[in-house]
């Protein structure tokens, strides 16, 4: 298993999903998502995972609101602004290869254990 979480580091669902692995021993790798972003060749592997890219959008933050993502009229520019704006993203986005998972979903991450 080669685990990522990409979180928000005063995110509470993010801190839970890194408490889930520690507590099994599995290994992880934390990328902080507002520091670091999300490259488009990762962004594209969990989007596909996901099944769209609405998923991925955390229309409760506040950022949502000031950008006026709902109102965009093209995926490509949501794309975009997303890219741009790493505190859309909603958290943690979990990734073991080509699988991944958004939210907290320990139900689906037990299913990844040897």
């Amino acid at each position: 298993m080669n685990i990522q979480i990409f979180g928000k580091s005063k995110c509470f669902d993010t801190k839970k999903a890194e408490r889930y692995f520690k507590e099994r021993g599995i290994k992880y790798q934390f990328i902080d998502i507002i520091k670091y972003g999300m490259s488009k060749g990762e962004y594209a592997s969990v989007k596909t995972a996901a099944g769209g890219i609405g998923p991925l959008i955390d229309t409760q933050s506040d950022a949502y609101e000031k950008l006026y993502i709902k109102y965009l009229a093209s995926e490509a520019a949501a794309e975009e602004k997303l890219l741009d704006n790493p505190a859309l993203f909603k958290t943690p986005i979990v990734r073991n290869g080509r699988a991944a998972t958004i939210g907290y979903q320990p139900e689906v991450w037990a299913k990844w254990q040897p």
